[in-house]
């Protein structure tokens, strides 16, 4: 028998601290990049990569807010699944 999901309200901690630990190491993630960036020759293949990093970096960490709630709501919507199918059977 497959053994569904279970989800409960102390989920949300790992949860937030696995977030919270990503946003840190992103926010040095492009610190390091932007300092790479300042030693190379502007125009360079090189400062070109450099900048596409710290683009793509940037672009992943504005979606974090998002992965958030989608992953609060799936815990939420877990939750009151669990309760209402014990209080209605």
């Amino acid at each position: 028998m497959e053994q569904k999901a279970k989800f409960e309200v102390r989920d949300i901690l790992p949860v937030a601290m696995t977030i919270g630990v990503a946003g840190i190491g992103i926010a040095y993630t492009l610190n390091v990049q932007s300092d790479v960036q300042s030693d190379m020759t502007a125009d360079s293949a090189e400062y070109n990569a450099t900048a596409d990093a710290i683009e793509a970096t940037g672009k992943f960490s504005s979606k974090l807010p998002l992965i958030v709630t989608v992953v609060v709501a799936a815990i939420v919507i877990g939750v009151l699944v669990r309760y209402l199918m014990g209080r209605f059977q």
